[in-house]
């Protein structure tokens, strides 16, 4: 679980992974508050940071406890017992560390392990409630829930969908944030619209004012007598303001609708690209790791549908190799049967490398460059998806989207930099999709990436 622990001087939030009780300080880095997976992403680094965990031990006395009470202590005890698997007595610390008056930064802490605590207890409706809190009221960022691995059996409930609508929406309620993030990257795949809103409220207003104008003309007009104006004219300018006015403004709203599709696909490319899947070598990476390296074609229904797609890709594996196609089957009810292992409880997958930045020096670029070619080498054709529940809600929401029966047997195909190229109904047909697909090597891959 992405852990948040309070440090004594810094007053920092970090996002760590199964605190240990035998060290009595830890260094991490926190999570970056937003990293889409699609062709525009928005980076955000930190520094590493060192602060200190309040130790403990089963032998600690409920006295020692009680001189040490404050917010801090409490989350950060909660922490310890959280990692143990005690996840009764953690949520306890963490409900008494809101009692203690805590700061903004040590109340946004106990909320959001509190609502940890509730996830895995399968109490969606509380965890929410508190993630609200702490976005309503304490600043806490909407990526940090998107990236929490350990937040996956709650991002497949219900209650994570109507969260992230309203952080979607913003308003007051949870903050802006997230909305704000979404635009940006809306701003970057959309740059005239801000453009074309101008011209329509410009049209309007001169549309408006014209019309002002006229229509005393026009009174004039239907009176008649002498200097009075041309009736039909001036009716037709009339008309012709009037119809103005009507389609600048349906198009102001027509391109607000289109804005906001545009938001909920991002919001789901977000949410796709945090999608955990297991390689051949056992190894757990997400999507967003794999970008610029393989097409994922996603391949969801029922078992005999998706056993036969499987089946077919046999026959074209070699050239579906050479375009980078990484098949990951997604069989219907499958998540619903996934339980819980409390065995290696808070513990995040290994993950590969992110590559630095070209700023950084070389040998670190080096370095990562080997770690990206250690992660080509463990992809295979196949891979196995990691929390089925999460991945079925995902579909589930792009089969709404793009007007699909929801639970009907599908595919879709991805393209290098994250984003969906297209999807189909059924079995796909391979063979169409080694034709439609270029090479890894080929000038069109690289403008894909």
């Amino acid at each position: 679980m992405a852990m948040v622990a309070v440090g004594v001087h810094n007053q920092f939030l970090f996002f760590s992974t199964k605190p240990s009780c035998r060290r009595s300080r830890i260094t991490t880095k926190p999570s970056p508050c937003f990293s889409p997976y699609s062709a525009n992403i928005l980076l955000s680094s930190h520094k590493k940071i060192q602060f200190s965990l309040i130790s403990c031990s089963s032998s600690q006395t409920p006295e020692a406890a009680d001189i040490i009470q404050t917010p801090e202590s409490c989350v950060n005890l909660g922490l310890e017992l959280f990692s143990k698997g005690r996840v009764k007595d953690a949520l306890t610390q963490f409900e008494t560390a809101l009692t203690l008056n805590p700061n903004p930064v040590e109340a946004q802490a106990a909320l959001y392990n509190k609502a940890c605590c509730h996830a895995y207890r399968g109490e969606g409706k509380k965890a929410a409630d508190c993630l609200r809190t702490a976005l309503r009221e304490y600043n806490l960022k909407f990526g940090t829930i998107l990236n929490d691995p350990d937040l996956a059996s709650f991002r497949a409930l219900p209650e994570f969908k109507e969260l992230q609508e309203e952080a979607r929406l913003g308003g007051e309620d949870i903050g802006n944030s997230f909305r704000r993030d979404l635009k940006l990257i809306s701003e970057v795949q959309a740059p005239f619209r801000g453009v074309r809103r101008f011209f329509y409220v410009a049209f309007t207003a001169a549309a408006g004012i014209s019309l002002l104008f006229t229509v005393p003309r026009l009174f004039r007009a239907i009176q008649g007598g002498d200097g009075a104006p041309d009736l039909l004219a001036t009716a037709g300018n009339a008309a012709i303001n009037i119809g103005g006015i009507v389609i600048f403004v349906a198009l102001f709203f027509w391109d607000n609708k289109k804005e906001e599709e545009q938001l909920a696909q991002i919001s789901r490319n977000e949410t796709l690209s945090r999608l955990p899947l297991r390689l051949s070598t056992n190894r757990i990476v997400e999507l967003v790791q794999l970008r610029d390296t393989v097409r994922p074609v996603i391949l969801a229904g029922k078992k005999e549908t998706v056993s036969l797609a499987l089946q077919r890709a046999e026959r074209f594996r070699t050239e579906l190799l050479r375009r980078g196609v990484l098949l990951a089957p997604v069989i219907w009810g499958e998540g619903r049967e996934t339980k819980i292992e409390k065995k290696g409880f808070g513990q995040q997958p290994k993950v590969a490398e992110a590559l630095p930045s070209i700023g950084e020096d070389f040998e670190k670029r080096t370095q990562s460059v080997t770690a990206k070619s250690k992660l080509k080498a463990e992809i295979r054709f196949r891979a196995e998806v990691v929390s089925p529940a999460e991945w079925e809600r995902w579909i589930r929401d792009q089969q709404k989207s793009e007007g699909v029966t929801v639970g009907e047997d599908v595919y879709i195909i991805l393209r290098l930099d994250g984003r969906v190229r297209r999807s189909g109904k059924g079995v796909p047909d391979w063979e169409q999709i080694v034709k439609e697909l270029p090479p890894m090597e080929a000038f069109l891959s690289k403008l894909e990436r």
